[in-house]
């Protein structure tokens, strides 16, 4: 990974010198877009070892990090916190499948958010479906998290990383009306969604009669 910014840092030092006789190379021009700071780099990782060589080396450059799973990360959670590193953090409802994930913990959210990290609950769809996002949060909340911070690691955090937040993750003048309305306390496994708004419009009401959903935009 240090190779690769390396050679791209020199890419855009010799593009900017000669701005008519550079190859493109568009490999170098993406990874160029990090180093500009125009776009985070999202950093696949699980170990703790790991986490540190990616904050080592993007200190080094200089540029935004965002750790993707980040597995160990709680275990290195106040360095995580000071570097103001986010973390999407998951999927946690399934299996150890590999060495690397077998510190999986539910209380890591709750660990990472008090550390102050910007915490983010990710499923890693189709790995887990997108459809118990809510349940990992659930999950996070009951091993410590915070009720507001698994409430923002799956609306706000997410997309402030995204870039979004101007539009969405949150209810306020100006956004997209992104608004579902739950049938009970949204962290509770029996709650169902019974109206969905995106953008304003009704996308999705559910009809307790016929016990199922209907999209009325579509009729």
């Amino acid at each position: 990974m240090r190779e690769a910014f390396t050679k791209a840092r020199n890419y855009l030092a010799k593009k900017e010198a000669d701005p008519e006789g550079y190859e493109v190379d568009l490999v170098n021009e993406a990874l160029g877009s990090v180093l500009n700071r125009e776009i985070p780099w999202r950093q696949h990782c699980h170990r703790a070892d790991d986490i540190a060589t990616a904050m080592r080396i993007a200190q080094e450059f200089g540029y935004q990090l965002v750790l993707d799973h980040g597995t160990e990360s709680y275990l290195v959670a106040d360095k995580v916190a000071a570097a103001g590193i986010p973390v999407l953090y998951g999927p946690m409802i399934v299996s150890r499948s590999k060495v690397e994930v077998r510190d999986r913990s539910p209380k890591a959210p709750g660990i990472l958010e008090a550390a102050g990290v910007e915490v983010s609950i990710i499923t890693d769809h189709p790995v887990v479906p997108i459809e118990f996002l809510v349940t990992q949060a659930a999950l996070a909340m009951k091993e410590g998290m915070t009720r507001q911070g698994a409430l923002r690691a799956i609306t706000m955090n997410p997309a402030k990383v995204l870039g979004v937040d101007e539009r969405i993750g949150s209810l306020a003048p100006g956004k997209d009306a992104d608004v579902v309305l739950w049938s009970g306390d949204p962290f509770d496994f029996a709650s169902r969604a019974t109206r969905v708004w995106v953008n304003g419009e009704e996308v999705y009401a559910y009809d307790s009669a016929l016990g199922e959903g209907s999209s009325p935009s579509a009729e």
